[in-house]
């Protein structure tokens, strides 16, 4: 009986992939799950695993393109000898590790049933995910629940637990991008935990094997396509390359961070063949490179989005921060003694915003397609800068909540955004953006408008600045404030007398006391 192995559905955009390298031989025995080839896409290189045990019969050669569903090889699953038949000639290495996993899987009573992980759904918009970390290595016995893989969105880092508990396969690689539905990894259902005995064994097999047979497995030190082009743009030899990969192969990864030592190298090449050169330039001239997280790239691509599709404007306004100062300064210990957290400025702009929000409800609302969609709740977002970028929580319904509300919120939120533990919910629905950059110490800006809403508040650093006051000149704490809008569902008449309105609250704290 032959299994055809068809070219699978790597992701809705792509039609078709090439052959990168077999990895197996026409005619070679492989095993369940074993890489066979690499296939190259026009976004990432994945591995092609073997769906059943067998003798492998290629179809398809290195280079040729096909398309998707297309048969790319056969399995004769007759072919394979029985378990009581040894092999005439002397194992190979590979032939030694699937023994000894085969062993490992036995002793821990393997049900034969295989669980295939694919990426959950982690967010209405969220379509595609980084794989940032592998927790446990490829072969390892898991536990159910047990946290396997650490996965990037756009938006958050999420854990991948375990769905059964059995022996790991991984599927993808650390850095592989994965559509939402797409496998990562398979997991080898057994009953019970493997004993300790034979995880030694198997270890003490697989270290000797090397050693015995004189031979190192087929793909150690191989290069793949990806790798292989990275190392010829920096002429570093694959040989020099120690690999990480699945039984040694040389990953995209490796080849990237082969570029440190080249140029340390070459400096003391040329110190040693060229001493008639002229004296270097003072100072260090190295360069790094980092690979921009999924995160960094959604912003970019958002950021990009909006402003090539919103009709971005932005108005201008300074207020007097003196009253809100004054009035912090009054009570802020017993604000702090009674609510448990400090008295700050975010929430008084939280309660001016959404005062305003509600006397122009248009500030509030967003386009979808034809059709503009007002909203009478304020969902705030918050910006914030957290280890990976800028994220938005939100405050929902703002305009419920006190002044101590508010401020807890705002502290929850900011500590998650920190620790990377805010979930997709937390970030999402948001109808107005406030964001703060006078932190920083900036003076004014432009900000950009957090898509799908219409509108941002830019605050900025408090100056003591002269100003003239009834005829006479006062110094007093201003600060600028920023509004930009989408012109296409907001006037200027709206977006000039909604910023007025908060500074008319901001600058008579006691106005959002009485809703005047």
């Amino acid at each position: 009986m032959s299994k055809e192995i068809k070219v699978p559905a790597v992701g809705e955009s792509i039609t078709e992939v090439t052959i990168g390298q077999w990895f197996k031989k026409d005619g070679d025995e492989v095993q369940m799950d074993e890489v066979l080839c690499e296939l190259e896409s026009d976004k990432a290189t994945f591995e092609l695993p073997a769906e059943a045990a067998g003798v492998l019969r290629i179809k398809a050669q290195e280079g040729d393109v096909l398309e998707i569903g297309a048969v790319i090889c056969e399995i004769d699953e007759a072919g394979t000898p029985g378990k009581s038949e040894p092999a005439a000639d002397a194992p190979k290495a590979e032939e030694k590790s699937s023994e000894a996993k085969a062993s490992k899987a036995t002793e821990s009573k393997s049900t034969g049933e295989v669980k295939e992980m694919v990426v959950p759904t982690v967010g209405e918009s969220i379509t595609e995910v980084t794989l940032a970390n592998w927790l446990k290595s490829d072969g390892d016995y898991v536990k159910l629940d047990e946290i396997i893989a650490e996965v990037d969105s756009d938006k958050a880092t999420f854990e991948l637990p375990a769905e059964a508990s059995g022996i790991l396969r991984h599927v993808a690689q650390e850095g592989d991008v994965l559509e939402i539905g797409g496998m990562i990894c398979k997991i080898e259902v057994t009953e019970g935990e493997p004993v300790a005995a034979s995880t030694s064994e198997e270890s003490s097999s697989s270290s000797a094997s090397p050693s015995e047979s004189g031979n190192t497995n087929y793909a150690t030190g191989h290069a793949s396509p990806a790798a292989s082009k990275i190392l010829a743009e920096k002429g570093v030899s694959p040989e020099a390359v120690k690999g990480t990969g699945k039984d040694g192969r040389i990953t995209k990864e490796d080849a990237q961070s082969a570029q440190k030592p080249a140029p340390a190298s070459a400096k003391s090449e040329s110190k040693e063949t060229e001493s008639s050169a002229p004296a270097p330039v003072a100072g260090s001239r190295n360069e790094r490179r980092e690979k921009m997280s999924s995160l960094r790239k959604t912003v970019a691509r958002r950021l990009v989005s909006v402003k090539n599709e919103t009709a971005m404007l932005t108005t201008f306004n300074e207020v007097n921060m003196k009253p809100i100062m004054d009035l912090r300064s009054k009570f802020k210990e017993q604000f702090k003694e009674k609510h448990g957290v400090g008295l700050g400025f975010m929430s008084f702009f939280t309660k001016a915003v959404c005062v305003a929000l509600q006397e122009w409800p248009s500030v509030n609302a967003k386009i979808d397609g034809n059709e503009m969609v007002f909203n009478d709740f304020c969902d705030i977002s918050i910006a914030v800068s957290a280890p990976k970028g800028l994220v938005v929580p939100v405050i929902r319904n703002a305009e419920t909540l006190s002044f101590d509300q508010i401020e807890k919120e705002v502290v929850r939120l900011a500590g998650k955004a920190r620790d990377n533990k805010l979930s997709i919910e937390e970030m999402t629905g948001g109808t107005f953006t406030l964001t703060n950059g006078g932190i920083f110490g900036s003076m004014m800006s432009t900000p950009i408008i957090n898509a799908p809403q219409s509108a941002i508040l830019g605050m900025h650093n408090i100056v003591q600045r002269p100003m003239a006051v009834n005829g006479e000149v006062v110094i007093l704490p201003m600060m600028y404030l920023a509004l930009s809008y989408d012109h296409r569902i907001i006037d200027g008449r709206e977006s000039v007398s909604f910023l007025v309105r908060v500074k008319e609250l901001l600058e008579d704290p006691t106005r959002l006391l009485f809703g005047v």
